[in-house]
């Protein structure tokens, strides 16, 4: 009988994905698991010479929606593992829109999404507010208002019967928030002029001490929203300046299957992989003695708007891990410092982990024959001849040993030569850095959904071969030189 590793790793996962529905949660979810095992917060705008050591553990964030963690060896060369983190979601726009006798809010688009997965769901809202402090400065705060507030509805079938779904992206993906009714009543039962915030003008004269810029909050968006979001976030709705918001499914995250071997969840790509990579480096640097020997600076970051393209300040195509390399390649070094940099980039090795597709088994026709990947079989080592993945020869064999060693399965995926490649930050941030890289995921089933499918062992195995790579790389990586 196959012996399937423990589920409790699966059930972690699961508490990441439920507390992290959008980016600015999933970098907060991130921190406190790295505060917890003895990583350090430093900034960027700081100078690292007298808080970066050998031997030391630290993270930072940028825009808060990116993440970057790294341990540093006291005999290091610098190694990097990397996993792109976005959330696939809508967001909501700065305008209240009402339609005959509802009220609701307009969203605004991301590509990649599933948008009929999206339809006549429960979907709450999750995001950062901007707040004036009682000192006058500005402040960030996370809001998530976890109850069903908007729904996207569907047009019953009666009205039209589509052979395939279709709608148009502008006015027929609108999310519901009420009745204008039901809306009425409430501000007449609130209308005591003691209580109710009065909205301040931008048409005030330039001369005034009270001119403002733009309209406030609870004028540009519906007064009822940025009040339910001020409360969330504990301060007085006058308070709110702006915020980010995302719509986010308020179905949480389940094991499921006969023999719960399955995850039901949204935002599996790519919380998944940017879970797993995190835990495999708190892991691979718990032990007291975990750096003491090691050559290497061991990295993870989370990286915002790969969905969307990665070009942002925060995303995997800015100058976020190549700054950060640098200013790594100094730390501690003896090498030449004309040099330590490029020095350092041709001894890292980076992984791209992004989930990987299982083979659906009602459409098992779109598979290449060769190349499908089943859930809770290890995970998926990604290639593609047109370099959409990283993937080569040398990286495979890489792989392959540390798996060997971790005692961990891997599966191979290529798509088909008539269906079209997905991609990666894998691509990206190894022509910006010229390290070697290969592509990898667990296999899932539904990439984009709201819900999505993945293997409850898969979780550990994944957060073993990443360990493993912290662990061995700076064994192995003289053994496989290919210059």
């Amino acid at each position: 009988m196959r012996a399937f590793p423990s589920s409790s790793a699966a059930h972690d996962l699961l508490t990441f994905i439920n507390a992290s529905p959008t980016p600015f949660h999933v970098v907060e979810s991130a921190k406190q698991r790295l505060v917890n095992a003895g990583f350090q917060q430093i900034k960027e705008r700081d100078s690292w010479e007298a808080s970066c050591k050998p031997g030391g553990k630290y993270f930072l964030t940028r825009n808060t929606s990116t993440l970057v963690a790294f341990a540093v060896g006291k005999k290091w060369q610098v190694r990097s593992l990397l996993a792109d983190e976005a959330a696939v979601s809508l967001m909501t726009s700065t305008t209240a829109v009402r339609q005959p006798n509802f009220y609701g809010r307009r969203p605004y688009r991301l590509s990649s999404a599933a948008y009929k997965a999206r339809f006549d769901r429960d979907l709450g809202i999750a995001g950062r507010v901007m707040i004036q402090n009682a000192t006058g400065g500005y402040e960030q705060k996370l809001v998530k208002i976890n109850r069903p507030i908007l729904r996207i509805p569907t047009l019953a079938i009666h009205f039209e019967r589509q052979e395939t779904f279709s709608f148009n992206k502008e006015t027929q993906l609108f999310p519901i928030a009420g009745l204008v009714a039901a809306e009425l009543n409430r501000t007449e039962r609130e209308a005591d002029p003691a209580t109710r915030v009065k909205p301040e003008s931008s048409t005030l004269s330039p001369d005034s001490d009270s001119f403002a810029s733009l309209k406030a909050a609870n004028e540009r968006h519906h007064p009822h929203i940025v009040e339910i979001i001020a409360k969330e976030a504990g301060v007085d709705p006058s308070s709110v300046i702006d915020f980010e918001m995302i719509l986010f499914d308020t179905q949480r995250a389940c094991i499921g299957g006969l023999n719960e071997e399955l995850i039901f969840s949204a935002r599996l790509d790519n919380l998944g992989m940017s879970f797993c990579s995190i835990m495999g480096l708190i892991n691979s640097s718990a032990s007291p003695s975990a750096l003491e020997g090691e050559p290497c600076i061991r990295l993870v970051a989370l990286f915002d708007h790969e969905e969307i393209g990665s070009t942002t300040a925060q995303g995997a195509d800015s100058n976020l891990l190549p700054a950060i390399v640098r200013r790594l390649s100094f730390v501690g070094s003896s090498n030449n410092k004309d040099t330590a940099y490029e020095q350092t980039l041709s001894t890292s090795f980076l992984i791209s982990a992004d989930m990987a597709h299982s083979v659906n088994p009602n459409y098992s026709g779109n598979y290449e024959p060769d190349h499908k990947p089943e859930m809770n079989k290890g995970t998926v080592i990604k290639i593609n001849a047109n370099a959409r993945y990283t993937t080569n020869a040398p990286g495979f064999v890489l792989l392959q040993e540390i798996a060997r060693r971790q005692k961990v399965p891997l599966q191979l995926f290529v798509i088909r030569n008539d269906s079209r490649c997905g991609g990666t930050v894998g691509p990206i941030l190894a022509a910006a850095l010229g390290a070697r890289a290969i592509d990898v995921g667990n296999p899932q089933l539904s990439m984009h959904s709201i819900r999505e499918t993945g293997g409850v062992y898969d979780v550990e195995y994944a957060i073993r071969l990443f360990e493993g790579f912290f662990g061995h790389f700076g064994q192995l990586e003289g053994n496989i030189l290919v210059d």
